[in-house]
């Protein structure tokens, strides 16, 4: 059983402002010299990287389909073990989330015996604030749903009117933030543009003053501390497979991955070997290669133009290397990308096919996919879990015949062959957390280890 003083600050929908909140509210308790962990309800890689900017510390995914449920509080307790506190941000509504509601920030509360701040943007609202507020904390009695943080308020007329109304059905107010448009955030097609291309300390800073003026940080402490103790379930047994170095691609067009992910592959026996697919001339020296998923059509351009760095993968490939490449990864290795505009870039060329932007998602949601031949994620017949969220498509989709996976959608069970695979190089749109997985994450740093010792004696690794 552990004390693990915790909130979890959700909202009504997307787009009320949770992400600036929880922002603001992790700048201003580090600001105060208070040790703060976040977490992210849900397989999303940009916010998070938005809180490490505003706590100082790597932010983790929280997610009862990419991670057993009951895994959970050994991750919040095991990165908020020095911490004072430990701020969750939810995804999307409270109760929104996979198929029956499948790692929604409800469930997740749920699981954490975590209470939960309600934010609801106000704006051109007055009384129904509190019926919405009402409704919420109703729908499921269980989800403990403490208070609400007002968010884009027009005046302090309307902070009484919504005030009052938050009294008469017994809903504290731990938060009173104004309508403020030069806190919002830089977005396009997935999201908010990440920290990686978006350093934006003095919007970090903005959000710190705004919130430490308009959220009451002293009860919201009280309010984490109230929470009750936690049973804490270890991760499971991660046995060593040996010594190998994996390069794991890391710049402005490859940044989508789980903290806790790339530990499990050092926890099996893997040194992480940063590099980039957009700066450096050539692969490091290593065994393997974990290419994720990111904007590379945002930077496909220089991407194509680094030709030392697409020929060397394409090398390694040939060579027998083991490559992971998920979602932009995949798109990377492919022959071609077409970006928005139209204008075609040569790629690594190890898959077949362009990769093509869209106006239009594609994929968003959880999946299921299994392994339909020997790879190096498994066997066949292994299955693993995942998500997909993109915005391109492949110019001549995959065949059953020739595809590495199966995946099933779980919100309607639809199946589709996915992916490509060429010696020990595989390549889809799906993206994996290991620690959901571990499996797969030996089965990869199991074949990087092999490929490491087909190395040794030869004039050293590609």
């Amino acid at each position: 059983m552990r004390n693990i003083p915790r909130i979890v600050i959700a909202a009504t929908q997307s787009g009320a402002g949770k992400t600036t909140i929880v922002t603001g509210i992790l700048a201003a308790l580090r600001k105060r010299g208070l040790k703060v962990q976040s977490f992210k309800v849900g397989p999303d890689y940009i916010d998070p990287g938005y809180h490490a900017l505003a706590s100082g510390r790597p932010a983790h995914n929280l997610d009862s389909w990419l991670t057993p449920a009951e895994i959970l509080p050994g991750i919040l307790a095991t990165e908020a073990a020095d911490a004072d506190i430990a701020v969750i941000e939810g995804v999307m509504g409270l109760y929104d989330g996979g198929r029956n509601g499948i790692s929604s920030t409800a469930e997740i509360a749920k699981i954490l015996k975590a209470p939960v701040l309600l934010v609801l943007d106000v704006k051109s609202m007055g009384a129904s604030a509190a019926a919405i507020a009402q409704g919420f904390r109703d729908y499921d009695r269980s989800v403990d749903v403490a208070g609400v943080i007002l968010n884009r308020l027009g005046s302090d007329t309307h902070e009484v009117m919504i005030r009052e109304a938050m009294t008469g059905i017994g809903m504290p107010v731990y938060g009173a933030l104004r309508r403020n448009d030069d806190l919002r955030m830089p977005e396009r097609h997935l999201g908010l543009v990440p920290v990686e291309e978006n350093q934006e300390l003095e919007m970090i800073d903005h959000m710190e003053q705004t919130v430490a003026k308009q959220v009451d940080l002293e009860d919201l402490m009280l309010l984490a501390r109230s929470a009750r103790p936690l049973t804490i379930v270890p991760y499971g047994k991660k046995t060593n497979c040996g010594n190998c170095r994996i390069g794991v691609a890391r710049d402005e067009a490859f940044s989508f991955y789980y903290p806790a992910s790339i530990k499990v592959l050092e926890q099996l026996g893997a040194e992480i070997v940063p590099f980039s697919p957009l700066h450096d001339e050539k692969i490091p020296a290593v065994d393997g290669l974990f290419i994720g998923g990111g904007f590379p059509e945002m930077f496909a351009a220089q991407l194509s133009a680094n030709g030392a760095m697409r020929n060397g993968l394409a090398q390694a490939v040939k060579a027998g290397m083991p490559v992971l490449a998920e979602c932009g990864g995949y798109m990377y290795m492919m022959e071609a990308l077409q970006d928005f505009q139209g204008h075609v870039y040569p790629m690594a060329g190890v898959f077949s096919g362009t990769a093509m932007m869209t106006e239009k998602l594609q994929m968003v949601g959880y999946v299921e996919a299994e392994l339909l031949r020997d790879s190096l994620l498994g066997k066949a017949g292994s299955k693993v879990k995942g998500h997909e969220f993109h915005f391109s498509k492949e110019s001549a989709p995959v065949e059953e015949g020739e595809a590495p996976m199966m995946f099933r959608k779980l919100r309607n069970n639809s199946q589709y062959p996915a992916g490509q695979q060429v010696n020990n190089a595989m390549g889809s749109y799906l993206h994996l957390h290991f620690a959901g997985c571990l499996a797969a994450a030996g089965s990869f740093v199991r074949k990087c280890v092999s490929y490491g010792k087909m190395q040794e004696g030869t004039d050293g690794k590609i």
